[in-house]
């Protein structure tokens, strides 16, 4: 039977397999191909000769390393182009310029940044090649709001909209509508240029409208699913303003829709996805199997609210240490996707460390069991941790110095006790966004 430490051990290496795996470099060097003049993206070939101008342009946080991999593919035929990234990830580049910004609440960086690459799409005529770098974290970072929004109302809608439990579709979707950007409208400001855009998926299920709030895809929401979810989470009193008459004004149609399916701007659009939450969860079941464990992966679906997920994996913990189903010890239960929080405490904590302090209440004297919860871009809420790793013991330690575990999860406090007790994950930035990645180890 392997030690509790060399349990927590593995947990961290297989993590690490798995962000090895989605690094932006090698996932766009996989999917380009370049031999002369002749630039394959997945299965499509790219006259490099035909183009007058080639700019690159994007957001995410991962958008740096995407664009540092562009510049080796392309190098001097690159003209120029601006990505935007997350304050701490820069990465040096040579023709592209790098923006650092805010996020998860826009900023005045970003504002400013997407004005400069909403002008480099506008600009550019059939002759040119536009490719775009997207990846989680661009639909904060790309931020140009919509006629009498101003910047502090979106900030305000944003943090509204992250703090109600909503879902990240649905995050988007009000996104995409106050927006000059997002939910297709930059394809239809790069076209006529032909745009291929380079997709990290952060986003459950990978649908391309969603991820970054889709700036070159076709929209499939409305301003009336914007009401609703307005609705839905009570946010019609709190909302600001401007946000709220401006996506009235939509439902009643005195407002111009998201471009949809179909849309001539779409013709000369290619979109990619380069990676996602599916190639992490398979890199790290393939460590796993190399360290030993009878691997399981359970799902890259899961959503809903983090205590009640942490719940049903701690239920699986149990289950394999009675039963040895629905894998024998030594077992390694993955999954993956994107959990939600409803806030009501004043604390400090992101989905990830909320999930593990509440699968450590439910493992609580569990012997051999370890939880780890993270997120793939090495931040989880406005905290310095990815996550956590935690096991039977944790609550214990909590304990041992008079922390009551239940009543900071009351608080949304998890960071403080998890730190506490030495359970948090640090990787600083990973420069990728593949979504969450939780294991279950039993020895």
């Amino acid at each position: 039977m392997r030690s509790l430490l060399t349990l927590r051990q593995d947990a961290r290496t297989i993590f690490d397999a798995a962000l090895r795996a989605v690094e932006p470099a090698h996932l766009i060097e996989q999917s380009l191909r370049r031999e002369a003049d002749k630039l394959d993206v997945a299965g499509q070939c790219y006259d490099l000769s035909n183009y007058r101008r080639i700019f690159i342009i994007g957001a995410g946080k991962a958008a740096g390393r995407m664009a540092s991999a562009l510049e080796s593919v392309l190098s001097s035929s690159i003209t120029g182009g601006i990505v935007i990234v997350r304050y701490g990830h820069s990465v040096d580049l040579q023709k592209i310029r790098l923006v650092e910004a805010g996020h998860p609440i826009p900023d005045k960086a970003g504002a400013e940044a997407t004005k400069e690459m909403m002008s480099i799409a506008a600009k550019a005529t059939e002759e040119d090649l536009i490719l775009c770098l997207l990846s989680g974290g661009a639909s904060a970072l790309m931020s140009c709001p919509a006629e009498n929004i101003s910047l502090q109302d979106k900030q305000a809608t944003t943090r509204l909209l992250l703090g109600c439990g909503a879902k990240i579709q649905e995050i988007n979707a009000i996104r995409k509508h106050i927006s000059q950007i997002k939910g297709g409208r930059l394809a239809g400001l790069a076209c006529p240029a032909t745009t291929v855009s380079l997709i990290l998926s952060d986003v459950i299920g990978d649908p391309i409208e969603s991820i970054a709030s889709g700036p070159t895809a076709p929209d499939g929401s409305a301003f009336s699913d914007c009401w609703r979810i307005i609705e839905q989470y009570g946010l019609m009193e709190r909302i600001p303003t401007s946000v709220r008459d401006f996506l009235h004004r939509g439902v009643q149609g005195s407002v111009a829709e998201t471009p949809k399916p179909g849309d001539p701007i779409f013709e000369k659009v290619q979109n990619v996805i380069v990676g996602n939450n599916r190639t992490a969860l398979l890199a790290a079941k393939e460590r796993a199997e190399e360290l030993g464990f009878n691997t399981l992966i359970l799902s890259g679906f899961i959503e809903g609210e983090a205590r009640e997920a942490a719940i049903f994996h701690a239920a699986i913990a149990k289950e394999i240490l009675s039963t040895d189903n629905p894998a024998r010890r030594p077992a390694c239960v993955i999954s993956g996707g994107e959990t939600t929080v409803t806030i009501r405490g004043d604390g400090l904590g992101g989905r990830n460390q909320e999930f593990a302090l509440a699968a450590a209440v439910h493992i609580e004297g569990a012997d051999g069991a370890v939880v780890l919860s993270a997120g793939t871009d090495g931040t989880d809420g406005p905290t310095d941790a990815a996550g956590a790793i935690i096991d039977g013991k944790t609550v214990q330690r909590g304990k041992s110095q008079g922390l009551d575990a239940s009543a900071y999860l009351r608080r949304n406090d998890s960071y403080h006790f998890l730190q506490a007790t030495d359970d948090l994950l640090i990787t600083g930035p990973t420069f990728t966004n593949v979504m969450d990645l939780r294991l279950v180890l039993v020895s």
